[in-house]
């Protein structure tokens, strides 16, 4: 999949003209909470929380303190809200005992799991170790699997479903897929440990078992520059603005418009390979140039790259295999997804990007992809090891639980 597709860009917060740049792309970590007005509260013009401004300090010469991101929402945080450094994502599968007794599991579950992320933010802490988590900016987003949905006959959106193979797959079943998807987000690793453990703590008791968890970061990245991939390339500049997420992202007017569906891909990447290659060579398999993430065809990094221009000879500037061509929303009707990447490395010859992306409708994503398989000029640096769908929940505002509508 796109490592820096151009119909999406991998921070949370919208990037576009009147909104900004986002915070960064690959380091780690997302839950839930928030709706579009209290996401464009927390953005600034550099896409950074609104209580991260750079020099600034409290009385006491340390860094100021942040507030702590809203669980209780329309809409969950995890999608919008700019990203923290660290993310984790844990999938969870129901024992498939009955559809009855899964319902239970399900309700049960999600009870629990929206008392813990609300507590962990707003307080009494559920665990004395996150005393101050609402400062490491965590956020969540909880999903709903394909699979279950299908099982339980949950009112989720018409369109979802899981990916159909893609020519170059080597999926791992032990990887992705699920019957629920959390993505937890803060700026450091110790608030997502703790609270991942509590949740995994809770889904055991209520009866279902983990699947699997992967970890993600964000590189140090400048406040409104955008964060670079393990390419050494500027990954995530085109992310739908608020207005386009109202058609591409979110779901219709409705039950499901406070809802968007999750693409995640986990995406080795072989950056020896990648980083041999010439300076020239990188830029046109990207379309791109490392150096200021300017297109080819443009002179600035957020320039609309022109995938019909040609050279005198015929040639187009920007090859045809080139990834951001590929990825162009001109190719797509103008269909955009909000990418929210983080990078990973689980150790040596097994490093790269946890893609993940919210769109309404997860066969943009098939569309994509498709013609990213047959003709991508990084296809031989890249290996798909793994693939989740999930209908991203809307929001729990005060007084209610995740899923409610289920």
């Amino acid at each position: 999949m796109p490592t820096e597709p151009e119909n999406a860009q991998p921070s949370s917060g919208f990037s576009a003209a009147g909104v900004g740049r986002r915070r960064a792309l690959l380091a780690a970590g997302a839950v839930l909470a928030a709706g579009v007005g209290a996401a464009a509260a927390e953005l600034t013009d550099g896409g950074r929380p609104s209580g991260r401004t750079a020099g600034r300090t409290d009385a006491a010469g340390g860094p100021p303190p942040e507030a702590a991101i809203p669980f209780h929402a329309p809409r969950q945080a995890g999608v919008t809200f700019p990203q923290p450094a660290a993310t984790q994502l844990l999938a969870f599968d129901l024992p498939q005992a009955s559809a009855a007794a899964d319902r239970d599991v399900l309700r049960t579950l999600l009870g629990a799991w929206t008392r813990t992320l609300s507590s962990a933010v707003t307080g009494p802490p559920p665990d004395p170790r996150l005393r101050g988590a609402g400062t490491a900016r965590l956020t969540s987003l909880v999903g709903v699997g394909p699979a279950l949905a299908a099982r339980l006959n949950l009112a989720v959106p018409a369109g979802l479903a899981d990916l159909p193979p893609f020519p170059g797959d080597r999926l791992d079943p032990a990887r992705g897929g699920g019957d629920l998807l959390v993505q937890l987000c803060a700026e450091d690793r110790w608030t997502l440990a703790v609270v991942g453990e509590l949740l995994t703590s809770a889904a055991r008791t209520a009866g279902a078992a983990p699947r699997w968890a992967q970890s993600g970061f964000l590189p140090p990245t400048e406040p409104g520059a955008t964060p670079r991939n393990l390419f050494g390339f500027k990954d995530g500049t085109a992310n739908p603005d608020e207005g386009a997420a109202k058609q591409w992202v979110w779901g219709p007017p409705g039950p499901h418009e406070n809802g968007t569906v999750l693409v995640y891909r986990r995406i080795r990447m072989d950056t020896a390979a990648f980083a041999a290659l010439p300076e020239d060579g990188q830029n046109l398999v990207m379309g791109r140039r490392g150096g200021d993430g300017s297109p080819l065809t443009g002179t600035a990094e957020h320039d609309d790259p022109d995938i019909y221009a040609k050279r005198p000879d015929g040639s187009y500037v920007i090859p045809a295999t080139a990834h951001v061509r590929l990825t162009s929303p001109r190719l797509d009707g103008g269909a955009r997804m909000l990418r929210r990447g983080y990078s990973y490395d689980d150790g040596p010859g097994d490093r790269g990007l946890l893609f993940c992306a919210f769109m309404r409708d997860p066969g943009q994503f098939t569309r994509v992809q498709n013609r990213l398989a047959a003709r991508d000029a990084l296809n031989p640096f890249l290996e798909h090891t793994a693939s989740a769908v999930a209908y991203v929940l809307p929001g729990a505002p005060e007084g209610t639980t995740l899923g409610e509508h289920l």
